[in-house]
């Protein structure tokens, strides 16, 4: 077996010409942990933002080497630490979280704690079950956040997008009477998940459920004493006219991610993936998605 592994790393953001794929060494999951064999890494706008410095810049990042790149995966259990149940060669699905970390899921490889890993439903495909756990897990917290609808208004921006599109299902569920705010030619997706459609939005809503990071736009559409839900922790909007404003801070939960695979096996959830490229293509996937109106992820795999 090799000693080291190919990941994707930043030493000095720059944007996609700044990342680097380097040999890292083999490391055994200790207790409570897996290692996995990547199968799929998502890209997701945060990794752009990493990429370019956005999180250094906050100082949210301060590692000495470098920064790891990528948050959600997929793969195969190949080793397990002390105190794991989970056999070796189960399809798993998972979330890294926080910025401050020299390794990410772009890589032939990953060690994670075990809780943090879902088993992937047999009907559902490993580059698939890769673009489910950031964005599911997210609009999973949003809807905590924004509480039961009791049939009120709610507007999702950004319904055709991974967080939207996501929330738009699942705040339904909740009690919420959802529209989605997306471009017109998104208006037959949008419906698709049981949504009312917009190609642009008023004044007066409930509640708004920024997966379009509006910020202080998407409060503005608020009805006075309503709630506002963001998308970026690190940038929370004003609060204003009795608005309550969220923001999302998504951190792993496997047990919860179980649920959201099924429901993305089974169809209730829209996961799509736009393309596979080799982990060797990093860098062009980031340019594909910088330049937005993307429906679907792009998945790495090594």
């Amino acid at each position: 077996m090799s000693t080291t592994f190919r990941t994707a790393v930043v030493r000095t953001p720059g944007g996609p010409d700044s990342i680097e794929i380097i040999d890292a060494p083999v490391v055994e999951p200790g207790p409570g942990q897996v290692r996995v064999e990547i199968a799929g890494a998502a890209v997701n706008p945060v990794d752009l933002a990493l990429a370019a410095g956005v999180f250094h810049g906050l100082g949210l990042i301060d590692q000495p080497d470098h920064t790891g790149l990528g948050w959600d995966f997929s793969g195969t259990v190949a080793a397990v630490g002390p105190d794991v149940d989970l056999p070796v060669g189960s399809r798993v699905a998972g979330l890294v979280d926080g910025f401050d970390r020299d390794f990410g899921t772009y890589a032939e490889q990953l060690v994670v704690a075990a809780g943090d890993t879902a088993l992937v439903p047999d009907g559902l495909d490993m580059a698939t079950a890769a673009t489910v756990p950031l964005n599911s897990l997210a609009a999973a917290r949003l809807l905590d956040l924004l509480g039961d609808g009791e049939g009120r208004s709610l507007l999702v921006t950004g319904a055709a997008g991974a967080v939207g599109g996501y929330v738009a299902v699942l705040a339904q569920d909740r009690g919420w009477r959802v529209t989605g705010l997306a471009r017109a030619e998104d208006e037959e997706f949008v419906r698709s998940l049981g949504a009312d459609f917009t190609a642009e939005a008023a004044p007066g809503w409930d509640a708004v459920a920024d997966g379009a990071a509006l910020q202080d736009e998407g409060v503005a559409l608020v009805r006075d004493g309503g709630r506002f839900v963001g998308v970026q922790p690190s940038a929370v909007p004003a609060e204003e006219r009795g608005v309550t404003v969220r923001v999302v801070v998504t951190q792993p939960d496997g047990a919860r991610l179980a649920q959201l695979l099924g429901a993305a096996a089974s169809g209730r959830l829209p996961a799509r993936v736009h393309t596979v490229l080799p982990l060797d293509q990093v860098a062009a996937a980031h340019r594909a998605v910088a330049k937005g109106g993307v429906r679907g992820r792009y998945v790495l795999q090594p």
